[in-house]
């Protein structure tokens, strides 16, 4: 996508002056009256030129010429080009949301796309870490500098060797943290350059840190018990968590030294993330632009702004709690500058955390746990997800913690629960 931004950047000058005043105001609707994110936002503006671009070719330079035939074959031309088939969906959606709107404010008569269908897209399940995988990837975290990456992210220059405590100095971008500040962040870190996928796993994410029945599956926590009982959440590993008191001397300090004390804070900040990230099955965005006011930290509560500006309280467990403790009473007052602000999570720089930062982290720590698939920080928002239903939490339950607007959204979680129902089936049916 980002190869294509100057391309469609190009397309977009070179429309003609009604036209680029219809992608102008479509993209003030979409950020304004639809509360888009960014993500979302840019890739919808990006549909619509190419959508524009692709009827001014066909010779023609006002909006109502716009067709349901010529919807079609734009749809058309863009599968021929290798267009994956969740990008046309997501193309046809786009412009579906276009002549809808164009509708709507009298910029034409009627809506063509509400007859454009979408592609038929595969069925496909999420991948996700088990129970084990996913105590493992904490432990790790916890105790160890991740391994280095194995090979830098498509498009990145070969990471160059960087001494401790060393960073680069570009421009930051506005929310702080430039490409090449999240390469120094995840220097830092012990981390390869952005390109990968943001995460945290917060242990206590298990069904009995938010999920209704309060029982973990099969007497086990998503994040691992201790021995004679678990912590609130499902504590993984009895709860110990980024280097605390009772382990400093194994965990973070022990991993990372106490001559590097910003190394040890992106350390501290690294299981923050991970912890958060699996404890409440957050996007890495929201995760990203959460303030620490936003923390509620004697309810053990988020609150979380997420699509379409739906602000949701999304609660976590104990270790989770201990990990945010450790990274603001030790962590975070290390990286702090003047550009900080109310920002939770920040990068070496002291600006908010880069999401890229975070999916480079998820995607390293991940590569130190044997077996576990390389997923990123939405790969452990299904893992949470995964986890709360099989341990019996209800779907309706589900839907409000990851903020999904529809009931549907959340049903391709629904495959990971056939050994509960088969359970539920024998308990329930008589002739069973």
């Amino acid at each position: 996508m980002a190869g294509s931004r100057p391309r469609v950047a190009a397309l977009r000058a070179a429309l003609p002056p009604a036209l680029a005043e219809t992608v102008d105001a479509f993209e003030a609707y979409l950020e304004h009256e639809r509360s888009h994110p960014p993500t979302t936002l840019r890739a919808y503006v990006a549909d619509a030129v190419l959508l524009l671009d692709h009827l001014t070719r066909s010779g023609q330079d006002r909006l109502d010429a716009l067709d349901l035939s010529l919807l079609r074959s734009w749809l058309a031309r863009q599968r021929s080009t290798g267009a994956a088939p969740r990008t046309l969906a997501r193309r046809a959606a786009a412009a579906r949301a276009l002549t809808a709107w164009a509708q709507r404010t009298g910029r034409r008569a009627d809506d063509p796309g509400r007859d454009l269908a979408s592609p038929k897209l595969p069925a496909h399940l999420p991948r996700v870490l088990d129970v084990t995988q996913a105590t493992a990837l904490l432990d790790t975290a916890r105790t160890n500098r991740p391994s280095p990456s194995k090979a830098a992210p498509a498009g990145a220059a070969p990471p160059r060797a960087t001494a401790p405590g060393e960073t680069a100095a570009p421009p930051a971008t506005p929310d702080g943290a430039s490409p090449s500040a999240a390469n120094s962040d995840a220097t830092m870190s012990g981390t390869t350059p952005p390109g990968g996928t943001s995460g945290n796993a917060p242990a206590g994410i298990g069904p009995s840190g938010v999920g209704p029945s309060g029982s973990a599956p099969s007497g086990s926590a998503p994040g691992g018990s201790a021995p004679g009982g678990s912590a609130p959440g499902g504590a993984v590993s009895g709860g110990a968590v980024a280097g605390g008191a009772a382990s400093a001397g194994a965990g973070a300090e022990g991993s990372v030294g106490e001559s590097d004390p910003r190394a040890e804070a992106a350390l501290l900040r690294d299981v923050a993330v991970l912890e958060l990230l699996y404890a409440t099955g957050v996007r890495v965005s929201e995760l990203c632009g959460l303030d620490v006011d936003d923390v509620d930290r004697e309810r053990r509560l988020l609150r979380v702004v997420g699509k379409g500006n739906r602000e949701r309280s999304v609660p976590y467990g104990v270790p989770a709690e201990r990990a945010i403790t450790m990274w603001l009473e030790r962590g975070r007052p290390t990286l702090a500058t003047p550009r900080s602000g109310p920002a939770l999570l920040l990068g070496v720089r002291g600006g908010r955390l880069d999401p890229r930062t975070a999916r480079q982290i998820v995607h390293d720590r991940l590569r130190d746990v044997p077996g576990a698939p390389d997923l990123g920080p939405h790969g452990l928002r299904h893992t949470a997800a995964t986890h709360l239903l099989a341990g019996g939490a209800d779907l309706r339950t589900v839907q409000e913690l990851l903020g999904h607007a529809t009931l549907a959204t959340t049903q391709i979680y629904t495959h990971v629960t056939v050994d509960r129902l088969r359970t539920a089936y024998r308990q329930a049916h008589p002739r069973a």
